[in-house]
């Protein structure tokens, strides 16, 4: 596992890429149930980090796929009118 420091580097580079290529999405960050502790004291560690960071890349990868399938759809769309 990566150390603590990496993962805050890797996360610190994919909200810099949700912000600056999908500014619609990087709005949610602050909603996501990960990023909002319940607990009095929570503990940060390399594992909570990882599942923050591995959260933050299935929400791009799966934000990405259903972007891509509605081009693809609009795509179709447009020919069957053709």
């Amino acid at each position: 596992m990566k150390s603590a420091t990496e993962l805050t580097t890797e996360i610190i580079k994919i909200t810099l890429l949700i912000q600056e290529k999908y500014p619609e999405l990087y709005e949610y960050l602050g909603e996501m149930p990960i990023t909002i502790p319940t607990d009095q004291n929570p503990i940060i560690n390399s594992q909570s980090l990882n599942a923050y960071y591995e959260s933050l890349v299935a929400m791009l990868n799966n934000y990405i796929y259903s972007h891509n399938q509605e081009k693809a759809n609009e795509s179709q769309s447009q020919k069957s009118l053709r």
